[in-house]
């Protein structure tokens, strides 16, 4: 039996999992100004992936490249969500969601 589909399946899963607090986290604490970490993250994991020759590895990479650069418009609805009451805002930050 090959369980590498699987264990790709159950990593995705688990790293788009991990990449949602992640965005609540980080918007909380710093708003969207750090976006751009998730872009060169994002892209140095593609990249990465692209030179790795272990499917598993590569696949990972992948995953993770494309979850980090989907967090960054995740980042901005955040914001959106927030002004929304949806999630608690920083008290520390009340300025950064007035209009």
């Amino acid at each position: 039996m090959y369980f590498t589909g699987i264990t790709i399946a159950v990593s995705t899963f688990l790293i788009i999992g991990m990449c949602h607090p992640l965005v609540i986290k980080t918007e909380y604490y710093t708003g969207t100004r750090f976006w751009w970490v998730f872009l060169i993250g994002g892209l140095a994991a593609i990249i990465g992936a692209l030179f790795i020759e272990d499917i598993f590895v590569s696949s990972l990479l992948g995953v993770v490249g494309a979850s980090l650069l989907w967090s960054i418009g995740e980042l901005f609805e955040q914001k959106k969500r927030v002004k929304k009451g949806w999630f608690p805002m920083n008290p520390k930050r009340k300025k950064d969601y007035e209009e």
